[in-house]
Order: C-alpha cells, then sequence, then structure tokens
C-alpha cells in the first residue's frame, strides 16, 4: 500500500492526470462528453492532462485534449476511434509508467502520471474492473474502490446494501440470464406481483439506458428483452407515486463524514406520460428542469442529505456519488439508485446541484483529485 500526497505548488510541478474516457458500455459517448466538460476546467498551470481514450473494442490510446472533439448533440455523438498505436499500463521496479506500443511493434515511453480520473460510466470502467487495474498498478485514481463500484454499479446489489443500512427500498424483481433462459413463465409470475406501471432496466447500466416504462402486461417482454440487450441481469422496479430528488455526496477529508449537496428536484417537461430518460439527461437541454434547492420543509432536506450519505457509506463509498430517491405523497423517503460516477456533462445534475450548493466546477474537479492523491491503494 501506498500513500501519496498532492503535489507542492510552491514548486510550480504540475499534476499529471491521465482522464480515461470512452469504453466498451453503451454509455460510451456520455463518457466522452464526461471528459469534455472535464478538460475544460482542468487548469493547465496545475495539471499535465493525459488524454486516454478506451474504444468500444477495448482499445486503449492517446486521444485529442480539445474538449470540442468530444461534443454530443441530436446529430451526432462522440466516438473513440481505434488509433495505431495502443497503450499499456506497466507495472516496473519504479512505479507504473504508460507504455504506447504501434502495429508495426515499435514500443515508446509516455512516462507515469501521478493518478487517473476514470470518468468511465456503466460496465467495464463503473464497475470496479478499471480499479481493480489501477489498484494493482498502486496508481490513485478518482473516486470509490473496487467494491464499492461494483456494488454502485448492481442495482440489485445495492439495494440490498440500502436495505441492510435501514433506508427504504421500493418493491422489485430481479431476472438473471439463466432464469430467463430455464423458466420464463416463472419469471413473469414473480414479475406479477408488482403493482403497474413498471420500470424494466438493465441491472448494471446508467444513464437511463435499455430502460422501459411498461404501463401493462403487454408491454411486459418487449421491455425486457430490450433490456436484455444490455445486460442478461435485469431488473424491474415498481413504478413510485412521488417527486424525483436527487443528492450530490462528496467524500470527507480524512476521517470527516461525506458532504453532501442540496437536494435538486428534477421535472421532465416533455409530457407527462415521460420519465428523465437519455435524451432529457445528455440532449436535449429543454426537457428537464431542475430546482434546486427543491421546495422540501427544512426537516425533510436535512432527512435527505442525512439518507444520501448513509447510502453512501452502505456501499463503501469514495470520492463522489449522485444519490437518487422518491420523495413520497406521504412524506416518505425511497431510495432508487446511487451513481458513483455521475456525468459531469454541462447539463449534468451532479455538477450543476453543488454549483447550487456553492462548490463550483472546477473547485469540485480539483477537490475530487485532491481527495484521490491523499488516499492510499490497497485496502484501505
Amino acid at each position: 500500500m501506498r500513500r501519496r500526497s498532492l503535489m507542492s505548488q510552491e514548486n510550480n510541478a504540475r499534476t499529471r492526470v491521465a482522464l480515461l474516457f470512452g469504453g466498451r458500455s453503451p454509455e460510451h459517448a456520455v463518457s466522452c462528453v464526461t471528459a469534455a466538460g472535464i478538460l475544460r476546467v482542468l487548469d493547465p498551470a496545475k495539471y499535465e492532462v493525459v488524454p486516454i481514450g478506451i474504444t468500444r473494442q477495448g482499445q486503449w490510446t492517446i486521444t485529442e485534449a480539445d474538449p470540442e472533439s468530444w461534443s454530443l448533440s441530436s446529430g451526432s455523438t462522440p466516438e473513440i476511434e481505434p488509433s495505431g498505436e495502443s497503450l499499456q499500463l506497466a507495472r516496473t521496479n519504479g512505479g507504473s509508467e504508460l507504455i504506447g506500443h504501434s502495429s508495426t511493434g515499435a514500443f515508446r515511453s509516455l512516462g507515469s502520471v501521478d493518478v487517473v480520473f476514470p470518468v468511465l460510466h456503466g460496465s467495464f470502467g463503473e464497475d470496479g474492473t478499471v480499479q481493480g487495474l489501477l489498484e494493482l498498478a498502486d496508481i490513485p485514481y478518482v473516486g470509490s474502490g473496487v467494491a464499492a463500484s461494483a456494488i454502485g454499479m448492481d442495482k440489485h446489489f445495492a439495494k440490498l446494501a440500502f436495505d441492510a443500512a435501514g433506508l427504504e427500498v421500493g418493491p422489485y424483481e430481479v431476472i438473471t440470464d439463466k432464469q430467463w433462459r430455464r423458466d420464463r413463465e416463472r419469471c413473469l409470475r414473480r414479475v406479477g406481483r408488482l403493482a403497474y406501471p413498471l420500470f424494466v432496466k438493465p441491472a448494471r447500466a446508467g444513464s437511463s439506458v435499455g430502460v422501459s416504462r411498461v404501463a401493462d402486461e403487454a408491454g411486459l417482454v418487449e421491455a425486457i428483452e430490450a433490456a436484455r440487450e444490455h445486460d442478461p441481469k435485469i431488473i424491474i422496479e415498481e413504478g413510485i407515486a412521488g417527486r424525483e430528488i436527487e443528492c450530490g455526496v462528496l467524500e470527507g477529508r480524512g476521517s470527516d463524514l461525506p458532504r453532501t449537496s442540496l437536494p435538486g428536484e428534477i421535472a421532465v417537461t416533455a409530457g407527462a406520460d415521460t420519465f428523465y430518460d437519455f435524451n432529457a439527461k445528455y440532449v436535449d437541454g429543454g426537457a428537464a428542469e431542475l430546482s434546486c434547492p427543491a421546495d422540501l420543509p427544512a426537516a425533510q432536506v436535512t432527512a435527505i442529505r442525512d439518507q444520501a450519505a448513509a447510502a453512501f457509506d452502505a456501499i463503501g463509498g469514495e470520492g463522489l456519488a449522485r444519490v437518487d430517491f422518491f420523495y413520497t405523497t406521504d412524506g416518505r423517503w425511497v431510495i432508487n439508485e446511487i451513481n458513483t460516477m455521475p456525468g459531469f456533462t454541462p447539463i449534468s445534475m451532479y455538477p450543476r446541484i453543488w454549483g447550487e450548493t456553492g462548490i463550483a466546477y472546477a473547485e469540485l474537479v480539483d477537490e475530487l483529485i485532491w481527495l484521490a492523491l491523499n488516499r492510499p491503494t490497497g485496502l484501505r
């Protein structure tokens, strides 16, 4: 286990940050847009950025550092393209370094990095896989560790952790690939105990990818198959009548308690029968409205902030997270999910609610890097 501290600014040393984005998940484009947001605010006087893109096929490659290259619009989505040179993370006697190797067999060293900022969303990045690689390489990184990332990514296991911590979880059913292939009718009978409308989701995905709202039994199988295109394990949740409220969590320094943002409320403006889907989150800035702080009694603001911190601790969170709740008409808080690497796009909720709480985007990024550099790798 090695502990590192932030490089002194007194000697003008810049912190070398590897910004890792793209990836193999369906949230590839969202990751690119998150990277663009962070590239815009990293101070070049403080940081030397090494932009590393991961293609959908898993190739690591040096990419453009220009944030404009990774913009998202309704007409186009950013994509990490394959390169003639691949990167490898090599463990050496003196530490770890990035090695580039070309298709011709030539090698070059790109040196070491001080910290990795993995803005990867979804599987093969946010789920503990990349975190495990970085732990093996003994390189500090932003965000939760292996176990917390894996638990937070899997909506099923996250709900188990929340329930164990005393947080209220809504009714749900989980269908694994083997269960669906073995006995589809039995799976459907289990789902039959839930009240419509239902939300059918890949168990280990985010950004509303593969999510369907099902109003009645007629659309259930089609929604299940659509979710299974993204994850063989799916979760089916009973719709909760209530307001959708989100709270940001930022790890405390040292042994301090987690810090929480003011709660923000999401209102989808595109129609009464829609939900906060991919388009509303990342493409159409006018499809959803954020109110922060949400219009809640003071006691309820305290309650959601306390519960968000409890959810963060329940999974062993580090760095950052966004926790999503429903505030029901009878005054209950029902936790929906936790996101251990929430989006940092210009219209993403996490940086917006922290901005309303008093921590600006650039300051938030600085703090996350500080936390990573002042946290040991290995068991902790």
